[in-house]
């Protein structure tokens, strides 16, 4: 619904670029003062702060009602693929060969006279091609189950090139959420202290990478963003996603040696005389790569997908870290399972491989990504 307000690709961005500093910054807010003030006061008033805030959000939201700019609803964005798939299947033994464009249905779509069937997936035209048997008793045709418009097919045709990309964001997924697990396990072996009396919680760390990430976001829009693109934003995402494993894995390798020099290997319980703050570089880094990756790939998807997905477009970052997430947990389950590197003294293991896994998925996945880039072509020229 933001971005629906803005009709310029650009300002699109812009405000997907506030929308994530937002959502970092409040997850900050959540992350440190309003989880210590459940731990040191209560957590009925952890509860009314969380009450009173989302009351002033709907109030906010109300306010603004009159000034909206408001989209009609389309019905489901599914069932347009759907129809689309549907006839085709229905018309595998239809042959293409002769077929022009005028024997392909356009309705009354918008830019029709512009819009014609490509070479691309051509199987998916027979949906679109026009048989005596759609024909009407009064010999027109019109759209159902067994014929679509070209737009419907090209709309479809879009969506199928943009999953590529898409499925690059699964994979830097993973990588972030193996390591933001793993620097929780370090951080409760190492000095915490901050001065001679406050020690950080072991749990707050992942709080450095929403703090990294919600000014990164801030110098982007304001010094960066117009003078990228929104593969190369995406791009860049990835390799700084890269460099922040590379220096996750050298800090383990000195945490370790620390470990071994002191002889620790076999005391759990004994904190490590290396300072924990040493992890907020890489975590920062990863923050930083953040900014530029999640940010870049909803303003991608929201310019690039069909009218009818539009809303549909925002999501798929929601379900592309969710599936990263899970495959994260079951990547750390089979590593755990088929070698010595995630034991449950960590000072036993060798947690600085598992972030030279981490990184060498990065690189394979940054080469995919560059691959996925060059064959991608953009429906707007001027993005």
């Amino acid at each position: 619904m933001g971005a629906d307000q803005f009709k310029n690709p650009k300002d699109q961005g812009v405000f997907f670029n506030w929308y994530f500093m937002a959502l970092y910054v409040a997850n900050l807010i959540s992350s440190t003062a309003i989880i210590y003030v459940e731990d040191n006061v209560g957590w009925g008033l952890g509860f009314g702060i969380c009450f009173i805030a989302n009351a002033i959000g709907i109030l906010v939201f109300l306010l603004g009602k009159r000034f909206y700019r408001r989209v009609k609803p389309m019905g489901s964005p599914f069932m347009s693929i759907a129809r689309v798939l549907v006839p085709s299947i229905r018309k595998m033994k239809t042959s293409l060969a002769t077929s022009k464009n005028s024997d392909y249905f356009y309705a009354d779509e918008v830019f029709a006279d512009n819009t014609v069937p490509t070479k691309s997936f051509r199987f998916l035209n027979r949906a679109a091609l026009k048989t005596e048997k759609e024909k009407q008793f009064d010999g027109s045709y019109t759209k159902s189950w067994k014929l679509c418009t070209v737009k419907e097919v090209e709309d479809l045709k879009t969506l199928i090139k943009i999953m590529p990309l898409w499925s690059t964001g699964i994979f830097l997924s993973i990588t972030i959420a193996i390591s933001s697990s793993l620097v929780v396990l370090q951080a409760l072996s190492m000095d915490r202290h901050l001065g001679p009396q406050f020690i950080i919680p072991a749990g707050s760390f992942p709080v450095f990478n929403l703090l990294a990430t919600a000014i990164s976001i801030f110098i982007v829009d304001r010094f960066i963003l117009h003078k990228l693109r929104p593969l190369q934003r995406v791009g860049i995402g990835h390799v700084i996603n890269i460099v922040g494993l590379v220096g996750s894995a050298l800090l383990e390798r000195g945490r370790l040696g620390e470990v071994r020099s002191h002889n620790l290997t076999n005391q759990p319980g004994t904190l490590v005389p290396m300072s924990a703050l040493w992890l907020v570089a890489p975590m920062s880094i990863m923050g930083i790569g953040e900014a530029f990756q999640f940010p870049g790939q909803v303003a991608l998807y929201y310019e690039q997908f069909p009218k009818p997905l539009k809303s549909t477009s925002t999501a798929m970052m929601s379900l592309l870290i969710g599936i990263g997430f899970y495959l994260s947990t079951a990547i750390t389950h089979l590593v755990k399972q088929t070698t010595g590197w995630l034991p449950n003294n960590i000072n036993q293991g060798r947690l600085d491989n598992v972030f030279w896994m981490s990184a060498v998925i990065g690189v394979v996945n940054f080469a995919y990504y560059l691959i996925c880039a060059k064959f991608f072509k953009f429906q707007n020229q001027n993005v």
